[in-house]
């Protein structure tokens, strides 16, 4: 039995480690308990996440031509109950040759890093000084394979994985000019995937790429937003001749279509100690300070934000 503790109002991280047949791995709870109004108690955020003490092999499927850092800001909180209503990560848009792209963390790259060249025991403190925190598990990979777009991510314990055809955007070009890095960007906007999109790219990078699923004008996509500001990417890192390689994980992935990984994601962000349980056969038993069972824990909870494509239930 994995035993946590949590605290109601405000966030408390926990960790347990436990050794499980021939590898250990480091659990790490993020209970947010943030309220919609500080009275009401109510629950609008719960996040598990599971830290292994290894790094899954990867595969080479290209070699790097250039790299573009992004900053990515999303809403957690539409409703504006919490203090702080954005989380954040900086992306790592990598350019292979033949339209090839990868949209991956860049502090997940980090973390691997850490964890690569570290020890058990280094891992375990590194877990327990907050440093093994991951960014955003989506990677989005273009043309691969080619003429298709490749989604991957993991959820709690299972990666999942998805394909789709490159999806073609309608741009409609504006007048509106600025200047991000110093490039010379013209706006274009488009409708997709429920969302308006407002965007800046630059002809100065004659690449046909961008941040996310965004792709298709004539030049780099410096920055992206939709209509509420829910979700914005902003280029902040240029590196014109870059050598780290284009990779995929080698793991056992659940192949699904893109609503299958919509449902996955669904369940486990209104219930992940239940789909923890479903998925794992493990147990959790969540309590307070004083060691009193919090059976409330497991009751489904309302996301208070939408996902980015906001079609997935069609």
């Amino acid at each position: 039995m994995i035993i946590f503790g949590l605290r109601r109002n405000g966030a408390i991280t926990l960790r347990h480690q436990t050794t499980n047949v021939m590898k250990k791995i480091f659990f790490i709870l993020a209970i947010a308990g943030v309220a919609a109004s500080m009275a009401s108690g109510k629950v609008l955020r719960r996040q598990l996440s599971i830290f292994q003490g290894s790094v899954p092999e990867t595969e080479t499927i290209a070699p790097e031509t250039m790299e573009f850092v992004y900053d990515y800001r999303w809403c957690v909180d539409t409703t504006a109950s919490l203090e702080d209503n954005y989380d954040s990560d900086n992306m790592l848009l990598q350019i292979g040759p033949g339209g090839l792209s990868k949209f991956s963390s860049y502090k997940n790259l980090t973390v691997d890093s850490l964890i690569m060249r570290s020890s058990s025991d280094q891992i375990a403190q590194a877990a327990m000084d907050g440093k093994l925190s991951n960014g955003e598990f989506m990677t989005i990979y273009k043309n691969y394979p080619e003429g298709r777009l490749t989604h991957t991510e993991k959820i709690c314990q299972d990666w999942f994985r998805y394909e789709e055809e490159m999806p073609a955007l309608d741009w409609e070009l504006t007048d509106s000019v600025t200047t991000v890095l110093g490039y010379a960007c013209q706006s274009a906007r488009c409708s997709f995937r429920g969302r308006e999109w407002t965007v800046f790219y630059t002809e100065e990078i004659p690449i046909m790429d961008g941040p996310w699923k965004l792709h298709g004008l004539p030049g780099l996509i410096m920055t992206a937003s939709d209509a509420e500001g829910h979700y914005t990417f902003e280029c902040i890192g240029i590196k014109s001749k870059a050598d780290r390689p284009v990779t995929i994980y080698k793991v056992p992935f659940n192949k699904t279509d893109r609503r299958g990984y919509y449902d996955a994601k669904h369940r486990y962000e209104v219930n992940p100690y239940a789909y923890f349980e479903a998925t794992t056969g493990g147990h959790i038993t969540v309590t307070d300070g004083a060691g009193n069972p919090q059976p409330d824990a497991y009751d489904p909870i309302e996301l208070p934000y939408d996902y980015i494509e906001l079609d997935w239930k069609k």
